[in-house]
């Protein structure tokens, strides 16, 4: 089986080229298995097994493309025919070209074009490193793009409405401009290889056959790409692109040896959990058949099922697609021996998630079923990864963006009959001290039985930020006990859970200088004690300042839009760092700032609007600064009446 992905920007027109892709050959009618985002399409053509994966469209699924292109031996990339929309599929060629993965562009919807052809395929080359090359000139008709011209073959084909082309003399109107890019056509190809630079240089003319083995070559070897013309919702142009296909894609075993794991065995790509049959990982198995029982990732493999098609499914072929069920060891984003469960190689795990929410469930009756729900959730989708939010103990989902996370509640609800509330992850807030104070306090009670009594003076002195709490003693004569000193410690600590402004304290000295003890009453307890409530104290007069926490962030962005990236970043109070070239990716940028991390989910939102969804971040923490006035008594009002 040879398996394609066909990938772009929305509303490219995905799902129409994959529908008539896998009509071509007419026959048994294909069989399409809808898996979250993926669209599953098993058909034949020429008496070969094909499967093409439709993913979605959409920002959020152009970071998670490289799960599918685990299982690819080819990509069709769809795009717009404008090339003010290139930018839009400059995330998909990032994640192609990180794969290695042989790539064909179909130039889609050419019956109703925005700009030249050219144009098209040079705002295109501005995003991959890769040789965009086109492989048909369009043929025009009073303003209307009519048919195509195959630059190798120099054969004309004319479009017929929701039929094949049909092959037609070419046109002498076009003949001067199909001699001219067939000849950029060959010397780009010729700058890989000598034979046909040769050629060239010596005025042959170089045999039909020997330059499409060349073609296959070097779209294989992924130096050059392929750009063909059509409109898939019109049937045109779709049969050439699957020839294309048919003779240059790779095979299974380039696959494999792109992902370069010793004693592979298949990939898993995609994963779903299914009423009835539980976890259900989509593999794709490489190298020797893969059959029930067998073992796979250090276990048997317990079920196998086709696409679309009967469980019990005895064994999949080589190159073959299909589902395994009871495998519990099995996971998607990953490869696997019959040993072992392998890490994805780099280009196979996909972007961090950017977006971070706090789950609740709506009833409380579901809340010990939602944690089962979450960490099944997380067993089979890589680009989810679940936390705990350290002041609720609430679960914290990280995810993608806001499509991510419709999907995964709509999941919880459809399969797991759970619904949640999703709510924004607060903000780390600290406080600290900006004075020094010394303080004395004296705990006694004496209430029947045993007394308590303890005696303790302490300063307090702030600290540089990021050294954090420290503890000293400088009592003398045995004032206060040394076994008890451990104690005056812990209650120390303990006041520092909550400081004035309500928030844990940070960043200061602490010093224990003198105190009394009772032969009797005194206590670890009442040390304790004494320690908390001298701190307590202590606080309030020692200059309280709201810290909050600011995150390195990096923004992955198109050229085109890194302006933009500063006004943005000063609008969330924000500090740019500046920006380099990414010297793997032609055409973007890394951006580097400071932002308070109470902004990140509106820098979120704003990348999304200012970059048409092609921009994503990673944060880091970087440190705490001090917020003053009017702002940091809201901060400290709020979070007290939300508690």
């Amino acid at each position: 089986m040879r398996c394609i992905t066909i990938m772009g920007p929305s509303q490219s027109g995905k799902t129409e080229l994959a529908k008539q892709l896998a009509q071509l050959d007419g026959g048994e009618p294909p069989r399409t298995e809808t898996a979250g985002h993926l669209a599953l399409t098993r058909f034949r053509f020429m008496d070969e097994d094909w499967c093409a994966i439709d993913m979605s469209g959409g920002p959020e699924h152009a970071r998670m493309a490289a799960a599918p292109l685990l299982a690819s031996d080819a990509v069709v990339l769809c795009v717009a025919p404008d090339p003010d929309e290139a930018v839009l599929a400059a995330p998909w060629l990032r994640a192609i070209e990180a794969a290695g993965t042989p790539c064909f562009i179909f130039i889609n919807r050419i019956d109703a074009p925005k700009g030249r052809v050219r144009d098209i395929v040079a705002a295109l080359q501005g995003y991959t490193g890769h040789k965009i090359v086109l492989r048909q000139i369009p043929i025009r008709e009073g303003g209307r793009i009519v048919g195509a011209i195959d630059l190798i073959s120099e054969r004309a084909w004319r479009y017929r409405e929701g039929a094949p082309s049909t092959l037609v003399a070419v046109p002498k109107a076009e003949a001067a401009r199909e001699h001219e890019a067939r000849a950029e056509l060959l010397e780009q190809m010729s700058d890989y290889d000598d034979a046909l630079l040769e050629e060239l240089i010596e005025d042959h003319e170089p045999a039909t056959g020997a330059l499409f083995e060349i073609a296959r070559r070097e779209t294989q070897d992924s130096v050059l790409m392929p750009a063909f013309l059509g409109a898939a919702s019109h049937a045109n142009g779709v049969m050439r692109l699957m020839k294309a296909l048919r003779h240059e894609a790779p095979g299974a075993e380039a696959l494999a040896a792109r992902i370069g794991a010793d004693g592979l065995r298949a990939v898993g790509f995609h994963a779903e959990n299914r009423k009835h049959l539980g976890k259900c990982i989509l593999v794709r198995a490489l190298g020797a058949p893969l059959a029930t029982g067998a073992r796979l990732g250090g276990d048997s493999v317990g079920g196998l099922a086709a696409i679309a098609g009967k469980t019990g499914l005895d064994r999949l072929e080589p190159g073959e697609i299909g589902i395994t069920v009871k495998c519990d060891q099995l996971r998607a984003g990953a490869v696997f021996s019959e040993a072992a469960v392998l890490p994805a190689p780099d280009w196979g795990k996909g972007c961090a998630p950017a977006l971070a929410r706090i789950v609740t469930p709506v009833h409380d009756r579901d809340d010990a079923r939602l944690s089962a729900a979450l960490t099944r959730l997380a067993e089979v989708d890589p680009m989810l990864s679940l936390g705990q939010d350290a002041l609720t103990g609430h679960a914290v989902l990280h995810l993608q963006g806001p499509i991510h996370l419709r999907e995964v509640m709509r999941v919880l609800a459809d399969d797991f009959g759970i619904e949640v509330e999703p709510r924004v992850l607060g903000t780390r807030y600290r406080e600290t001290v900006s004075a020094r104070v010394e303080e004395h306090y004296r705990h006694r009670k004496q209430s029947g039985g045993a007394g308590q009594f303890a005696d303790v003076a302490i300063t307090l002195e702030p600290r540089l930020r990021g050294e954090g709490v420290t503890f000293a003693e400088t009592v003398k004569g045995g004032a206060v006990p040394r076994n008890y000193i451990p104690s005056v410690e812990e209650g120390a600590r303990e006041a520092l859970g909550e400081g004035p402004l309500g928030f844990p304290v940070t960043d200061l000295a602490i010093t224990l200088t003198d105190g009394k003890h009772h032969a009797v009453d005194s206590s670890d307890y009442a040390f304790r004690t004494a320690g908390r409530m001298a701190l307590r104290e202590a606080l309030p007069k020692a200059g309280p300042v709201l810290l909050q926490p600011v995150d390195r962030i990096e923004i992955h962005v198109p050229s085109v839009y890194s302006g933009a990236m500063v006004s943005l970043v000063s609008t969330l109070k924000g500090q740019v760092l500046g920006f380099d070239r990414d010297p793997l990716f032609r055409g973007w940028d890394v951006f580097r700032a400071l932002l308070p991390a109470s902004a990140e989910d509106d820098l979120v939102q704003g990348l999304g609007s200012a970059t048409q969804g092609t921009a994503w971040h990673e944060a880091s923490f970087d440190h705490y600064e001090e917020i003053f006035g009017r702002e940091a008594e809201r901060i400290s009002r709020e979070h007290r009446a939300a508690a």
